[in-house]
């Protein structure tokens, strides 16, 4: 249990902080499972923009610290590796 000052505030901090970032990773995935949607409907248009969105949604997550650089990037890359099989079929 918090009993100083600056551990009180500490823990409210924490909280603040967690529901922030909770809310951040759930944008993300709700981006990525918007990608995989239009990959699976086989529109290329949609699945374009859905990776734009994506990739900028990640990297953002990136930024705030979120995410680690590698695990962006890795994710980045993986959809555009579907982007390009998708549109090359």
């Amino acid at each position: 249990m918090a009993n100083t000052p600056g551990s009180k505030k500490a823990v409210r901090k924490i909280a603040r902080r967690t529901a922030i970032n909770t809310a951040r990773r759930s944008r993300v995935r709700t981006f990525l499972r918007k990608f995989d949607e239009a990959v699976t409907s086989g529109d290329a248009t949609a699945a374009k923009d859905a990776f734009v969105q994506a990739q900028s949604e990640l990297m953002r997550a990136v930024t705030k610290g979120v995410v680690h650089k590698n695990t962006g990037s890795r994710k980045v890359s993986r959809l555009h590796a579907q982007l390009k099989k998708m549109s090359a079929a």
